[in-house]
């Protein structure tokens, strides 16, 4: 069995400071590590190996420094891991990303299932998972809580909905996105601390997995950043509704918002 992991490297705390002029996030300085919900994902790749055999092998996109992820993960034991890197990525958004971290896959490791965390938490949108189920044409099983069995070409798995649980069962090849409530991750051991040191992964670019580089960097992405900000709370009112009932209460609500262009 053939299983994909792809991780993220985002900023090591959430103090990051946002340039003025620029609007958007100062990382250099800010420390970098493994995103969280990625280590997840990573663990539950390591216990699939351990139950059905098979290779892991983790795949991350950014500058050359994203190598230290990479080497997170072979800490943890996993089998190989690949960089996607170049400038001609830059400024990709998770449509993008997702597409040149597909391409990636289908030439480097076609995979049985790929892994990835819920979301990453610098950037909190749930895409790239989706994305890559689309571009790789797989089914698609998010926010996964437990993995049950695989068993004649089919995975069963159980996800956390917004009313609760729900069991599904699929064909392999999936993608699967993963919850912090699936496992807890392993640490890495001292004999994998010893390889990933000396580990060196393979440095892709978009020639090597034939990508359209209209589809990748900034070309490729249909969407942007316009501008990050820290709410002032110093301006900040705060109003008490007050009512005979709550649907009276409800109803003051929904004009403010009516009002304030919020709703119709």
């Amino acid at each position: 069995m053939n299983i994909v992991v792809c991780i993220k490297q985002v900023p090591a705390n959430t103090h990051v400071k946002m340039d003025p002029q620029t609007h958007t996030l100062i990382r250099a300085g800010a420390g970098t590590v493994i995103n969280p919900y990625d280590l997840h994902a990573l663990e539950a790749a390591l216990e699939l190996r351990e139950l059905y055999g098979g290779k892991v092998t983790a795949f991350t996109m950014g500058p050359l420094q994203a190598a230290d992820v990479l080497k997170t993960a072979i800490g943890m034991t996993v089998d190989d891991g690949i960089l996607i890197s170049g400038r001609e990525f830059a400024g990709a958004d998770t449509l993008a990303t997702s597409y040149a971290l597909a391409h990636a896959i289908k030439k480097y490791a076609p995979a049985d299932i790929v892994l990835c965390g819920k979301l990453a938490v610098d950037g909190d949108t749930a895409q790239v998972g989706p994305g890559l189920s689309q571009w790789l044409g797989m089914s698609l099983v998010a926010n996964a809580v437990e993995i049950k069995d695989i068993s004649n070409g089919r995975i069963t798995v159980s996800r956390l909905m917004y009313d609760g649980i729900e069991t599904v069962r699929t064909s392999l090849p999936v993608v699967i996105t993963v919850s912090k409530e699936l496992n807890n991750p392993r640490i890495e051991s001292i004999k994998g601390r010893l390889r990933a040191a000396n580990f060196e992964p393979k440095i892709v670019s978009a020639e090597d997995i034939k990508c359209d580089f209209g589809k990748i960097g900034l070309k490729g992405s249909p969407t942007s950043v316009r501008k990050v900000f820290v709410p002032d709370r110093e301006t900040v009112k705060n109003e008490i509704v007050e009512g005979k009932d709550v649907a009276d209460k409800a109803e003051k609500i929904a004009d403010y918002l009516r009002k304030a262009q919020i709703v119709v």
